[in-house]
C-alpha cells in the first residue's frame, strides 16, 4: 500500500510521524513524507523519501512566539494584538496553499494520508478532493472534551473548547473555502475538526491517556475512532551523546536544561541564571543548546553545554529535567522518571506543565517570569524525596515508545484495509 504521511512543526511535531512511516516502510509499504524544508535532512537520514512541506518555519515560528508572548505580557494592548495577529495569519495563508498544492500531486494515488496535528485542515480537504482515508496523528488533546481543565466542571470545559474551535473557524473560513473552492468542493459549513470526525477519519492520540484522566471514557463513544498509543519516538543516538554521557559520569548527575526550537532573548543571561542557581543548590546542569547560539556564554565549571542529544538516554542519567513543555520532551521526561520544571512559551505548554503538576512529579511556570530566585525555589521543589519517588513510580505507567509504533502502525493498516474493501 502507498501512505502518504505530512507534518509540519518543529522536530517534536514532526518525529512522531517520521516513527510511524519508519515502521510502515520497514513494513514493505510505499511510504512518502512531507515536511518542513528544515526537517527534510532530518526525515532522510531516518531513512524515508520526503518532499518540501510549506515554507521554511523560522520566521513563522518567531512571528507565533511573538504573538503569544506580547499576548501574555500585554493581553490589555489590543491594536498591537490586532496587528501581530495579521501578520501571524498571512504566512498562515500561504502556508495552507504551498501545503495543498504539495498533497494534491503527492497524495494522488494513495491509500492513505496521515497528517500531523498542524494544519491538519489543508490535508484534510486535499483527502476530501482525492476521496481518499484520512488519519490524524494528535500529540495534544485538540478535540473537544471535559478534561482539559481540572478545575472547571467537565461539561463546562467541552462548551469552551467547541466555543474557542467555531470562532477559529469564523476567522479562517473565508480563506479556507477559496481555498475549497478551488479544489473543485463545496464550501465548508462547520469546523475542520467537527468534519474530520465526522467523515470517520482515523485520529490517533499520541500521549498517554494517565496525563488526562477521564478521556479515554469520554471518548469510548467513537468507537475506536480515537485510539490511545502513547508518545511517539525513535530515540535515535545523535554525535554529541558520548560526550554528554562522559560528562555525566565524571560527577554527580547533573540537571538538564533544554529549551527545543525556542531561541532564548538573552544566552548570555540564561546560562548566568542557570549557573548561579545551580551553584547555589550545588547542582551541576547540563544545558542541550536547541536552536540558541550559546558560544559566547560565561563558562561554568559544574555546567556544560551540549548540541542535539538522545533524550531517551540522556534524561535517565541526570537528576532532573528543565524544559519548554514539549509534547514530546515532556513524555520522555516521564519515561525517564526524573522529576520535570516546565518553563513554557507557547499556548499548548502550559497544559503539560499542569498535568507533570497534577501527577506530583514537578512543577511549572512560564519563562518569561522565571528569575534566579524561582528557578532556585522550583529545583528545590521537584528536587525533593518525595517528588524524585512519585516520578519513578509514574514511569511505570507510561506506554513505551516501540510499541506505540507499532500499534499506530497497525491502526493505519487496517484502516486503509477496511476502506479499500468497503
Amino acid at each position: 500500500m502507498k501512505f502518504v504521511l505530512a507534518s509540519y512543526g518543529t522536530r517534536g511535531d514532526v518525529e512522531p510521524c517520521v516513527a510511524v512511516g519508519r515502521e510502515l516502510l520497514r513494513r514493505g509499504h510505499d511510504v512518502q513524507m512531507a515536511v518542513p524544508p528544515e526537517l527534510l535532512a532530518f526525515t532522510r537520514d531516518a531513512g524515508l523519501p520526503a518532499v518540501a512541506y510549506g515554507p521554511e518555519m523560522g520566521p513563522w515560528l518567531d512571528v507565533n512566539r511573538a504573538f503569544w508572548t506580547f499576548l501574555f505580557r500585554n493581553f490589555w494592548k489590543v491594536p498591537a494584538l490586532i496587528k501581530l495577529w495579521h501578520e501571524l495569519w498571512e504566512p498562515v495563508t500561504q502556508c495552507r496553499v504551498q501545503m495543498i498544492a504539495t498533497l494534491k500531486s503527492l497524495a494522488d494515488g494513495a491509500d492513505l494520508l496521515l497528517t500531523g496535528l498542524a494544519f491538519e485542515e489543508a490535508a484534510a480537504n486535499v483527502a476530501e478532493y482525492l476521496d481518499l482515508p484520512l488519519a490524524t496523528l494528535h500529540y495534544f488533546p485538540i478535540r473537544a472534551h471535559g478534561r482539559l481543565l481540572p478545575f472547571l466542571p467537565p461539561p463546562v470545559t467541552r462548551s469552551a473548547m467547541s466555543v474557542f474551535w467555531w470562532l477559529s473557524w469564523l476567522v479562517a473560513k473565508k480563506a479556507e473555502n477559496e481555498q475549497r473552492r478551488e479544489l473543485g468542493l463545496p464550501n465548508a459549513t462547520s469546523p475542520a475538526a467537527r468534519r474530520i470526525t465526522q467523515r470517520g477519519s482515523l485520529e490517533i492520540q499520541a500521549y498517554d491517556p494517565l496525563l488526562f484522566p477521564g478521556l479515554e471514557a469520554e471518548w469510548a463513544k467513537w468507537n475506536g475512532q480515537r485510539p490511545f498509543v502513547g508518545a511517539l519516538a525513535m530515540e535515535l543516538p545523535t554525535a554529541d551523546d558520548e560526550d554528554a554521557l562522559s560528562w555525566i559520569a565524571s560527577g554527580k548527575p547533573p540537571i538538564f536544561f533544554g529549551f527545543g526550537s525556542f531561541m532564548v532573548e538573552s544566552p548570555t543571561e540564561t546560562i548566568t541564571m542557570i549557573g548561579e542557581a545551580c551553584a547555589q543548590l550545588g547542582e551541576r546542569a547540563l544545558v542541550g543548546a536547541g536552536w540558541t547560539d550559546f558560544s559566547e556564554v560565561p563558562q561554568f565549571e559544574h555546567l556544560k553545554v551540549v548540541g542535539a542529544v538522545n533524550y531517551a538516554a540522556i534524561f535517565p542519567a541526570c537528576r532532573a529535567v528543565v524544559h519548554h513543555g514539549g509534547a514530546g520532551t515532556t513524555a520522555l521526561g516521564l519515561r525517564a522518571g526524573v522529576p520535570q520544571l516546565i518553563l513554557s512559551t507557547l499556548p499548548d505548554q502550559p497544559f503539560w506543565g499542569a498535568q507533570v503538576k497534577r501527577l506530583k512529579v514537578g512543577t511549572t511556570r512560564r519563562l518569561s517570569t522565571t528569575t534566579q530566585e524561582t528557578l532556585v525555589a522550583d529545583l528545590r521543589r521537584i528536587l525533593s524525596p518525595q517528588v524524585v519517588a512519585k516520578a519513578r513510580h509514574v514511569a511505570a505507567e507510561t506506554t513505551q515508545p516501540a510499541d506505540g509504533i507499532a500499534t499506530t502502525a497497525d491502526l493505519v493498516e487496517n484502516f486503509a484495509r477496511s476502506k479499500c474493501s468497503g
